[in-house]
């Protein structure tokens, strides 16, 4: 939104209200439920809906903390001339949404990464190869996410950016039959 106003105005989007953060943020608990629920259909299936319902509970409260404290959850680099560069929004990792926010990355990180990487080990043939990708992807995506958040916005985030769509194209192989 921010990228569009300021090539429509040549300003940044009026942000007093936290609107960027908030819909930045917002999506993420349902990017963490679909990896948890993919990665629990494929690795133990029997179990999927208990760990979609624990992540199902666990992004419902990410949600209400991040609408009901949102200056305490995110805060912002607000470019000193307007319209010179964009908006850059920060998890408060000491912040209730920030804790959850680790908790989610670290569990996709263990449960897909590795998991995916513990099924292709046990696995052979094609299936081995999906797998691995599978897990490549998810390692990629986390680390990508982890950089892309810790660090203010520069040359290399292109970089960043780029290995995350990679790893789209990777969890696309992974289950392309």
């Amino acid at each position: 939104m921010d990228f569009l106003t300021v090539l429509l105005t040549q300003t940044n989007i009026d942000n007093s209200s936290g609107i960027i953060g908030l819909i930045n943020w917002m999506w993420f608990p349902g990017v963490v439920l679909f990896a948890m629920f993919f990665g629990a259909e494929l690795i133990m299936p029997k179990k999927k809906w208990y760990i979609f319902s624990i992540y199902l509970v666990l992004g419902i409260i990410f949600e209400v903390f991040l609408i009901l404290d949102l200056s305490g959850s995110i805060t912002y680099d607000t470019p000193v001339t307007p319209g010179e560069d964009l908006i850059n929004d920060n998890l408060v990792f000491e912040s209730v949404a920030g804790i959850l926010v680790l908790i989610f990355l670290l569990s996709i990180l263990i449960f897909d990464g590795i998991g995916f990487l513990g099924k292709s080990i046990q696995s052979t043939g094609v299936l081995r190869k999906k797998f691995f990708l599978l897990s490549l992807g998810a390692f990629i995506y986390i680390i990508g996410g982890i950089l892309d958040g810790l660090f203010p916005p520069g040359f290399y985030l292109i970089f960043v950016r780029a290995a995350m769509a990679v790893s789209a194209l990777l969890f696309y192989l992974g289950v392309k039959q």
